[in-house]
């Protein structure tokens, strides 16, 4: 496990639901016990310390900290305490339904999500929101950006299957793909991207450079833009390794645009039990200052 977050020894989640009511029902609510307690379990440790803090006090633990907490810190506690299905859920709906469409959410998560995260995430939207992933992916977005999150949406990308013969001839469909830049080229070079398997797709962008002489995202860059160009190169990042995208996308939330804070917390809680060690380490090779350093 390359995460930041392990269960936490010798737990106790009745102890737990009882600081935290303590911490949550004084006069001025006790942030660093929150911090302490929260930060410190895993997602199913604080899954388990919600069900004795509703058999403890007969109330929701997300709701109690919605109503004792404001603004960004609001945010990373009750982000901590949804299942990594259902935080996902979570954040794709205020993508798709706040005032204005969150685009980079959207990539973030579609991109980089694997089958069976998409059908878990798929399922606790309809539970949540009672609406259809696709449906609303399909009427707040539009064109070729809508046309690939759709693609990713339905979570049926080939696992584990690669075969050398037909990658050079992906790598050509791929190429005529950014020369012509027709609306069928575009859908052709989606449905590559979104569908063959990560090996099948490492084989397929080494032949493109051996072909082209240039590397696929330079080639993306050149041939397309807005959010069409950055959820393929989104993909294909994602394809090569996670972490290091990740790693990119912290470091562009961070000092591109003032510190984005839906971004980072987002990042950080999804990560948290997967990889974020790793992310470290590409932030740190990447960029010279640590992730820690920089947050701080």
């Amino acid at each position: 496990i390359q995460g930041t977050i392990f269960p936490a020894p010798n737990f106790n989640p009745v102890m737990d639901a009882q600081l935290l009511g303590g911490a949550l029902q004084g006069i001025s609510c006790e942030k660093d016990v929150l911090i302490d307690i929260l930060t410190q379990r895993c997602n199913s440790q604080r899954l388990m310390i919600a069900e004795a803090y509703r058999d403890m006090y007969g109330r929701d633990l997300i709701t109690d900290l919605k109503e004792n907490l404001s603004h960004h810190f609001k945010e990373v506690m009750v982000g901590l305490m949804y299942p990594p299905a259902s935080y996902d859920a979570h954040e794709l709906w205020h993508a798709l339904k706040g005032v204005d469409t969150e685009e980079n959410c959207l990539i973030d998560i579609l991109a980089s999500r694997s089958n069976t995260e998409i059908f878990q995430m798929k399922e606790a939207y309809l539970m949540q929101y009672n609406n259809d992933l696709q449906q609303d992916i399909d009427s707040e977005t539009s064109g070729h950006f809508r046309d690939t999150l759709m693609t990713l949406a339905q979570g049926t990308r080939m696992e584990g299957y690669a075969d050398p013969c037909t990658a050079a001839q992906d790598a050509m469909i791929l190429w005529e793909a950014c020369q012509r830049k027709t609306g069928e080229h575009k859908t052709m070079l989606q449905m590559i991207l979104c569908t063959k398997s990560y090996q099948q797709l490492w084989m397929v962008f080494q032949e493109f450079q051996n072909l082209s002489g240039q590397d696929i995202v330079d080639a993306i860059n050149e041939c397309y833009d807005g959010y069409f160009q950055e959820l393929l190169v989104a993909i294909v990042l994602c394809i090569r390794d996670k972490p290091s995208y990740f790693a990119y996308r912290l470091y562009n939330a961070i000092h591109d645009l003032g510190f984005h804070n839906k971004t980072v917390i987002r990042i950080l809680i999804a990560r948290s039990e997967i990889d974020l060690m790793t992310i470290r380490q590409r932030y740190k090779e990447r960029y010279g200052k640590s992730l820690f350093h920089d947050i701080k």
